[in-house]
């Protein structure tokens, strides 16, 4: 069984999840160190999660004009 590539909205979603829980560990972590790394994690999946935003929006136009 092979299972389809996961969609930019599950990727998107799946970003956003993993953003909230590093700012959630970062806000419970008890040292600036644990800080940092759960604030760059956070700060990482947040910027993949707009840069899929990005490719959602591209996929979107692309199909418009190709139905034109």
């Amino acid at each position: 069984m092979t299972r389809e590539d996961p969609s930019t909205e599950e990727l998107r979603d799946a970003q956003k999840k993993l953003e909230d829980t590093s700012r959630d560990l970062s806000e419970q972590a008890p040292e600036d160190e644990d800080t940092a790394q759960f604030d760059r994690r956070a700060d990482k999946a947040a910027y993949l999660r707009r840069k899929l935003e990005e490719r959602d929006e591209a996929e979107r136009e692309a199909a418009e004009e190709d139905d034109k």
